[in-house]
């Protein structure tokens, strides 16, 4: 057990460790965003659709599942930013000062990077509170309860609480400008992910950077469509 815990604890101080675990977290959220938007995009099915696939999520593994994917998800992403300005920090500190321009480039990357992370998180706190704890407003309210074809008694209305959460500009502003950092974020990171885990080469690399920009392009539209057409175009209103 002592030397398991050794070695768990020498990869985790190790750069390497610190790389392939930034890496492997990455991938967890890489591979969690589609999904969620998929879900997401089912606002524009109707009320119902939405308030069905909220149901059931909340009644997988009768509500276990879908707080297991949180905290785990949450824990990926604490993870993932932690070790990474863990590396920033020790990659500057480990950069002479007569270092090439190309070094000190790819340093203001990983700089901003840092900085689009962290604000991503505070987006995820915020979002969270709002939608899932649902702090500081009523949507755990009555009037936020509705009947659904099938089921007895009355469901949480999905619909309506993400109709009104992106009627106001504040909330939409800062979900459109997070979501644009969380897009370029991923445009670099996609790419990152393959290099570390051994699985870019020199001739997939393009393709590779290509698909990190496709991606990061396709989640930008599919999140930022949902509250540009309840806020600009009026949709459910």
């Amino acid at each position: 057990m002592k030397a398991l815990a050794r070695t768990v604890g020498s990869f985790w101080h190790s750069s390497i460790g610190k790389k392939v675990l930034v890496a492997l977290t990455g991938l967890a959220l890489l591979l969690f965003l589609p999904g969620h938007l998929i879900g997401n995009l089912l606002v524009f099915a109707g009320k119902d659709a939405i308030n069905e696939y909220a149901l059931w999520l909340h009644e997988l593994g009768h509500g276990t599942v879908i707080w297991v994917a949180r905290l785990g998800l949450l824990g990926a992403l604490a993870v993932h930013v932690q070790l990474t300005v863990q590396l920033t920090a020790r990659n500057r500190a480990a950069r002479p000062s007569y270092a090439y321009p190309g070094t000190v480039q790819a340093s203001r990357s990983s700089r901003m990077m840092i900085w689009s992370g962290l604000t991503i998180l505070a987006f995820i706190i915020y979002h969270i509170s709002h939608f899932t704890v649902r702090l500081g407003n009523d949507y755990n309210g009555s009037a936020y309860q509705t009947v659904l074809p099938g089921h007895d008694g009355t469901v949480h209305n999905v619909y309506q609480m993400i109709i009104d959460g992106f009627s106001h500009p504040g909330n939409v502003f800062f979900y459109i400008l997070a979501i644009t950092l969380l897009c370029s974020h991923l445009s670099h990171g996609f790419a990152s992910v393959f290099q570390t885990l051994g699985l870019r080469s020199g001739r997939t690399k393009l393709l590779i950077k290509q698909l990190g920009w496709a991606y990061a392009v396709f989640i930008w539209i599919g999140f930022c469509s949902i509250p540009i057409s309840i806020l600009v175009l009026g949709y459910g209103q």
